[in-house]
């Protein structure tokens, strides 16, 4: 055995921002295989560290676990899968990408509604102060 570091399932946990329960669960669906010492305890390495964190890359993206699990199957087949990965990956992008934009039209709504807001108590005209929202949103085009 070579002098890798080993980190035990707490410390790593804390390594990763991940919870214990969470790294066995990781464990159980074969996100995650950590090594066993002489005694039968987990210990993890770095080579895991940098594993574990493609995995929360991959969850950030809004990808389900059961994409991340059926990529981890494909990845252990090796490189026959690499077709099949790169399409499951362009799908949770393109789907992440879609999520972006619609997350990106609501806050420019919201943002529309605070400064129609900051309009109504700022203003010292009737006219602004009986606008409408939805007559505000007609000079941006929203409901076109």
């Amino acid at each position: 055995m070579d002098n890798e570091q080993e980190y035990k399932i707490g410390e790593f946990a804390k390594l990763v921002g991940l919870s214990s329960f969470t790294l066995r669960y990781y464990e159980k669906e074969g996100l995650i295989k950590p090594q066993r010492n002489a005694s039968g305890l987990r210990y993890y390495t770095k080579a895991d560290i940098k594993w574990v964190g493609f995995l929360l890359h991959l969850k950030g993206t809004g990808m389900r676990i059961t994409e991340i699990i059926k990529y981890v199957e494909l990845r252990a087949q090796g490189d026959t899968t690499i077709t099949e990965r790169r399409e499951l990956l362009n799908r949770v992008k393109d789907n992440a990408e879609s999520e972006m934009r619609e997350l990106q039209r609501n806050i420019e709504f919201i943002s529309h509604k605070i400064d129609w807001y900051d309009g109504k108590a700022s203003s010292e005209t009737n006219e602004f102060k009986s606008l409408s929202f939805e007559k505000y949103l007609e000079r941006f085009a929203i409901y076109d």
